[in-house]
């Protein structure tokens, strides 16, 4: 019998058998390949090779390889603070790791659709749960090896914490739904759809309020919808990234909480009380995974890499770094860890179920959001570009969930305002209103100049007062060039601060597209709060896929 992993319910085999992946959930209405995930992926960093010494014990149970060897790894976006640890690993087996890191979600949706194999040797995720769930994947990997475990948890500032009278190793998710119901507790949390801590999140919540004991069921979630969504109703901030989400977060003084990985929450830069609920966690385990068309030479080279990681010297390393948990029994955790154990929750039975989660969470659960998209319909985009703007938002229209109201402003010297269009999607009749859109997509016209600042200030002035606690409220705005017409940045500036502060929380997502000035949108994302998008060395539908994760 294997042993647990500290804090997780999962065996911890050197090399466990995986006998079925899955790709990405989504919704109803997401039927094509992420364009994020193929198209987008965020970061690539490579750690530079170098000759290693001959065969022999590297001194702590690893293999000392005889020659360079190199990896591709697809990995998730959050193991990016592995990179020490993999210097390290470098040094003691020769093996190069050259990972490519994408959203958990996104790089399954690519193990799926047969892109992965074409560029990488495995996978490196922080959890395998959504493989597991489609059988029919399953020939894409050969075999998984745990290397560190991280428990979805809640982060809170210390002063909520004493306000609630809360004991933080007792606390439950019937607790924490309770304190939200009852208006005293706001969070964020990631996008469920996009990220893999954001869909634990809902797996976790959802199988603590329904007090479910074994394998998550259609009838379990039925049951808890009700508590679901009033829990939902406390969510004050979504996100793609984990990363933003944080930066998000402590611009506002009305959100006390996050749900992340406890690695997550602990190394944030504001000082957080991290809550595991006592009655149960879902837990990453971040398996090491092989795609079957690697070659011999990099399975053997993996082999010898998972074998370091599962040192007593990596382990402790891994642990210190980055605040997970070692999967190997006897090593010392980092001192903000605490060792008691938690059961761990239990996930979806089948693909059907965690379907029906993440549509429900998606157009039933979560507050709808309420979004202006500012077009650049300028002379400029006269074209090729105009015809990729309205290809994207075709694109675009599949994805919008039930609930959500959208705002098309296109500008040019000024706001068009005979082109303004606002559609709300009905659930009993969604197509209606995504047909209207393609239809005003399709017919976008070029003319005049780029009245960037007075068209966003325009944006800020249709969404008015709205309650930040009804709806997820934010600006796209698209640009292909600077800002030409209207009123300048400096203006703009100083009608943002003049905003209230509840205005103020609405974020402006830019796109970099065509000749649009990086600086100029730089300083738009930041001043509001928002993030700016790259479209020149991707797609345009691909930012616009990629922003659906914050809004």
């Amino acid at each position: 019998m294997t042993p647990s992993a500290p804090g997780s319910g999962r065996p911890t085999p050197a090399t466990t058998p995986t006998d079925d992946v899955t790709a990405r959930t989504g919704s109803r209405r997401a039927t094509r390949p992420s364009a994020l995930a193929l198209a987008l992926v965020a970061v690539m960093v490579a750690v530079t090779a170098c000759t290693a010494g001959g065969d022999g014990d590297d001194g702590d149970g690893g293999t000392r390889a005889n020659s360079p060897r190199t990896l591709r790894v697809l990995a998730s976006s959050e193991l990016a603070d592995m990179e020490p640890v993999l210097e390290e690993a470098h040094k003691a087996t020769g093996v190069t790791v050259r990972p490519t890191y994408a959203g958990t979600l996104d790089a399954v949706e690519q193990i799926a659709s047969g892109a992965a194999e074409k560029s990488y040797d495995a996978v490196w995720l922080s959890s395998n749960d959504y493989l597991r769930l489609r059988p029919d994947t399953a020939k894409k990997i050969t075999g998984e090896t745990p290397i560190m475990t991280s428990p979805v948890a809640l982060g809170l500032r210390p002063g909520a914490v004493a306000g609630l009278g809360w004991d933080p190793a007792k606390v439950t998710w019937s607790q924490i739904h309770q304190a939200v119901a009852d208006k005293k507790l706001g969070y964020g949390m990631t996008d469920p759809a996009r990220s893999n801590s954001g869909f634990s999140a809902l797996v976790s919540i959802a199988s603590g309020l329904s007090g479910a004991q074994s394998a998550l069921t259609e009838k379990d979630v039925a049951a808890a919808t009700p508590k679901l969504k009033e829990f939902f109703g406390g969510q004050k901030l979504t996100s793609g990234s984990s990363g933003w989400l944080a930066t998000a977060w402590s611009r506002r003084t009305d959100v006390d909480a996050l749900i992340n990985y406890e690695s997550v929450l602990l190394n944030s830069a504001e000082k957080l009380t991290v809550v595991r609920p006592a009655d149960g966690v879902v837990t990453a385990d971040y398996p090491f995974t092989l795609l079957t068309s690697a070659s011999p030479d990099a399975k053997q080279a993996a082999a010898s890499l998972t074998a370091h990681l599962r040192t007593p010297s990596a382990q402790r390393m891994i642990t210190n770094r980055t605040l997970r948990r070692p999967v190997v029994p006897g090593v010392e955790l980092a001192a903000p860890l605490t060792a008691d154990q938690r059961r761990e929750l239990p996930f979806p039975g089948s693909r059907s179920v965690a379907d029906g989660l993440l549509d429900a969470y998606e157009n039933k659960l979560r507050r709808p959001s309420r979004t202006v998209y500012v077009l650049d319909t300028s002379g400029s985009m006269e074209g090729e570009r105009l015809t990729r703007l309205r290809s994207a938002l075709a694109e675009l229209t599949g994805d919008f969930r039930d609930r959500e109201t959208v705002t098309l402003m296109p500008f040019g010297s000024a706001v068009k305002q005979g082109e303004v269009r606002t559609y709300t999607v009905d659930p009993a009749a969604p197509q209606t209103a995504i047909d209207a859109m393609r239809a005003q997509a399709g017919g976008l016209s070029a003319s005049g100049g780029t009245a960037i600042y007075s068209s966003l200030k325009e944006a800020y002035e249709h969404l008015g007062t709205a309650s930040d606690d009804d709806t997820f409220t934010s600006i796209v705005l698209m640009t292909d060039g600077e800002n030409t017409d209207g009123e300048p940045a400096t203006a703009f500036d100083s009608f943002y601060r003049g905003q209230s502060p509840a205005q103020q929380r609405t974020p402006v997502f830019p796109i970099l597209f065509g000749d649009s000035d990086r600086t100029e949108l730089d300083h738009i994302a930041s001043l509001t709060g928002g993030r700016l998008f790259d479209a020149t060395k991707g797609s345009l539908d691909g930012a616009f896929e990629e922003i659906r994760g914050y809004q």
